[in-house]
Formats: C-alpha cells, structure tokens, sequence
C-alpha cells in the first residue's frame, strides 16, 4: 500500500522557520519526482516545490523562492521542505505528492499518481 505520510507543520510568528517533511512507502522513491502543493482557506490548491528524482534539479513557485528549500533524501525515502522568512499569507494545508511520470507533471496536482493528506501550517502575523 502506497502512502505519503506529511509531518511538521505548526503555528509559527511571521519571520519564522518550519520543516515538512513527507515520508513515502510502497513506492521505489527513487524512480518519482516529487512536488509540495498547499490549500490556503478559501482557495484553490497551488503548486509549491518540485524536485527531480535524482534531487538534481529544483523549482518554485514565485511566491516562495528564496525562502523555501526543497530537498530530498531517497535512501530515507523523504522529502522536505524548508521554510523561512514565513509569512501570513503562507497558512495553508501543505501536500506532498509524487509522480513516476514525466517531471513537468510534477506541477500539477491532478497529475500526481499518489498524494498525501496534508499538514497544517498556521503563521501569525
């Protein structure tokens, strides 16, 4: 059974630091590319991070970067995501999803072949 299992998330001041963390079973980590998306009350999910199967290569969203880190570790079977210098309008459900597929699906959530349930990140002005 395939699961991708989000950890980390939390209340946070502006200006903080949080790391997400996803854990993966069932699947050869290795083989996907992995993406973070989040769902901000009230709004429709987005795109975050993306980051090749190899970790070789990375991508953000606008809003994000600079103060996200996208990274990964496949002989733990994780990803993670780094976020400092948050801010308010950051307070979303945060999902890890993966995809064995091409890389630029990794952008788009319906394309995902597996997604986890999500973590809650709460940042306070």
């Amino acid at each position: 059974q395939v699961q991708l299992v989000e950890s980390g998330g939390g209340s946070v001041q502006a200006g903080g630091s949080l790391r997400l963390s996803c854990a993966a079973s069932g699947i050869t980590f290795s083989t996907y590319n992995m993406g973070w998306f989040r769902q901000a009350p009230g709004k429709e999910r987005e795109f975050v991070a993306v980051i090749r199967r190899s970790g070789g290569s990375t991508d953000y969203a606008g809003s994000v970067k600079g103060r996200f880190t996208i990274s990964r570790d496949n002989a733990k079977n994780r990803v993670y995501l780094q976020m400092n210098s948050l801010k308010p309008e950051d307070t979303a459900v945060y999902y890890c999803a993966g995809t064995s597929t091409y890389y630029l699906n990794t952008y788009y959530w319906g394309a995902m072949d597996y997604r986890g349930k999500g973590t809650l990140v709460t940042v306070s002005s």
